[in-house]
């Protein structure tokens, strides 16, 4: 009874007070307060933020977030290579008379970029404080590399879709409104300084998939000189852009000859003794043996290209040679955690047989690609114009690879069981309607996207994604960078010779001359071996000039480009939203979007 008289007489006393001040009662005096010095106390709890970085980088490179700023960014949607279906007009990226620096594409995209910047500088901020204990200097000393990777990669990225960025290398507390832009060429020196610092405390391997290794960072630095180069060539500084390109040139040599990877030319991996298994059939019910394509004496056989997307199958640690940097795709982390370790790729460049085709290629099963909803489709110079004279003389326009054989599977068409011929798909003869409907919905599947055995069909899981890791870098794109930084060096012998390193593992006829290299030939190569792996933006910005309108202009499906793209652009612009808050500094928009 005294103790809770007391409490009462105390709290009487402090109502007095307070009375008296009310400011002083109402302010809050907690006993504990977080701020970021005392928040992180253990070198794990800095690795945390670093594996908050890896899942931001999983994120924009492989889910594949269902909206525009997504299909824009990471699905190529308004390039050469990339536009949409009728049935998805509403998400066009390639018309210049909406398209403006207000829209979210622009803005999403580069807060992204900026919030990865965010996580990387505070890993590096929290790693040098006092209180935090390493196991050892080399532990210390990764984990830095670490958040500095990811930081060149932010400036990398940004510097080739923005240009001149400002450069924020410390945590922010507060509101700042006077950021200043840098050159593109600094934002390109920017990374390149920080990666080369820290090459040396990049291991060549890590004993797990998804980790950073110096491979990462030399590929990086291959490309990012490149782009220096070529920015410095528009600024008028030829000599300094030709030192830049024998410096990509000695990177690539360094990840291509002197390293531990190499292309993967015989079949390995998880399905190596396998050809892929499609049936004809819209129901489950009718996937049979008897309805099998090879049971109609069409056999679709694997081979090393189509294993290297096979699931189980893409790091290095899994006798992947090739595999340089992976983000991790795992189907029970899917099932037990946060639902998002996936790659929605068969429902986002998946085609739509269904609606068009349903006469004769009906339902959402393996035949067609899986429960594909068509928000990005390949264009035709994606599907057909790069291969065009020479079909049957590239692994990666395979059967197994790119899909272009198509069985009835409705038992009422004259073509169940048989191969329906693309002027039936496409309607030729009918009214345009019908045909670009048909030919924007309905289209080759890529073993990139698709598969014969989707994982989780027993758990309820429904064709629209794929549970394999992902490649971030894949050494065929280091060889095309080096064969782009011969090119631009002036050494184009040397650049016919890396394209016909891939073309070799491909099996093809067609090999490259010198007289054959110029820029077109390195983006239709790209084309080919990269289609839906890379950023199709960044590498058209990046070239500089008017590579990406002429492009833009010459490929796309619709002519929303050919009508209205009258500006000259090499660099998306700074978002508006972006140049009004910065009230206490002048920022300058980009060239062709004032």
């Amino acid at each position: 009874m005294k103790k809770i008289k007391n409490s009462l007489l105390a709290l009487f006393f402090l109502l007095i007070a307070g009375a008296c001040d009310d400011a002083g009662f109402l302010t809050e005096k907690p006993d504990t307060f977080y701020t970021i010095d005392n928040t992180f106390s253990t070198s794990e709890q800095v690795d945390q933020v670093l594996v908050a970085c890896y899942s931001h980088v999983r994120v924009m490179m492989c889910m594949i977030e269902e909206g525009t700023p997504s299909f824009a960014f990471r699905g190529g949607n308004g390039t050469d290579m990339f536009d949409v279906a009728t049935i998805r007009r509403g998400n066009r990226f390639n018309d210049y008379s909406i398209l403006n620096a207000s829209n979210d594409v622009f803005y999403i995209n580069f807060s992204h970029w900026y919030q990865l910047l965010a996580k990387a500088n505070l890993a590096l901020y929290a790693a040098e404080l006092p209180q935090i204990s390493w196991g050892s200097a080399s532990d210390k000393a990764y984990a830095i590399a670490q958040g500095r990777f990811f930081r060149a990669f932010c400036y990398r990225n940004l510097g080739e879709l923005y240009g001149g960025v400002p450069i924020v290398t410390e945590i922010t507390t507060k509101p700042r409104y006077d950021f200043k832009r840098t050159s593109r060429v600094e934002t390109y020196q920017f990374a390149i300084d920080e990666l080369e610092v820290i090459l040396n405390d990049l291991p060549e391997t890590t004993p797990i998939g998804g980790r950073l290794v110096r491979g990462a960072a030399q590929h990086n630095l291959c490309q990012l000189y490149i782009d220096k180069g070529v920015a410095l060539e528009e600024e008028g500084k030829a000599g300094e852009a030709r030192s830049a390109y024998e410096k990509a040139v000695e990177y690539g040599n360094v990840l291509i000859d002197g390293s531990l990877y190499k292309l993967m030319t015989e079949r390995f991996g998880t399905r190596m003794n396998e050809n892929p298994d499609y049936y004809y059939a819209n129901t489950v019910a009718d996937q049979t043996p008897d309805h099998l394509y090879s049971s109609t004496g069409f056999i679709i056989k694997g081979n090393v290209y189509w294993d290297l997307f096979q699931e189980g199958n893409q790091n290095y640690q899994e006798g992947n040679k090739e595999a340089i940097w992976v983000a991790q795709v795992d189907y029970a982390a899917y099932k037990a955690e946060d639902k998002q370790s996936l790659l929605q790729y068969s429902r986002v460049f998946g085609p739509v047989f269904r609606d068009p085709m349903s006469a004769h290629l009906a339902n959402e099963l393996e035949d067609v690609g899986g429960r594909g909803i068509v928000q990005v489709m390949p264009t035709m110079y994606t599907r057909d114009i790069i291969y065009s004279g020479k079909w049957g003389d590239d692994m990666r326009n395979s059967e197994a690879v790119l899909r272009r054989t198509f069985l009835g599977n409705k038992k009422t068409s004259p073509y169940y069981g048989k191969v329906v011929p693309w002027s039936i798909i496409y309607r030729d003869g009918e009214s345009k309607d019908a045909v670009d409907a048909a030919k924007t919905q309905c289209f080759p599947i890529s073993c990139k996207i698709s598969t014969d055995k989707y994982t989780g069909l027993k758990d309820g899981q429904n064709r629209s994604n794929l549970f394999r890791d992902e490649y971030l870098i894949r050494l065929p794109e280091t060889i095309l960078l080096r064969a782009e930084a011969k090119m631009r060096a002036n050494d184009k012998p040397g650049a016919a010779s890396d394209i016909n390193l891939l073309r070799t593992r491909a099996n093809c006829g067609y090999l490259v001359t010198a007289a054959d290299v110029n820029i077109d030939l390195i983006l239709d190569e790209r084309a080919r071996e990269l289609v839906y792996e890379e950023c199709r933006w960044n590498t058209l910005l990046r070239m500089g000039g008017t590579v990406a309108l002429e492009r833009i202009k010459k490929y796309a499906y619709w002519d929303d480009p050919r009508n209205t793209l009258t500006r000259s652009f090499n660099l998306w612009p700074i978002p508006q939203v972006v140049i009004d808050t910065n009230k206490d500094q002048i920022m300058s928009q980009n060239p062709g979007w004032n």
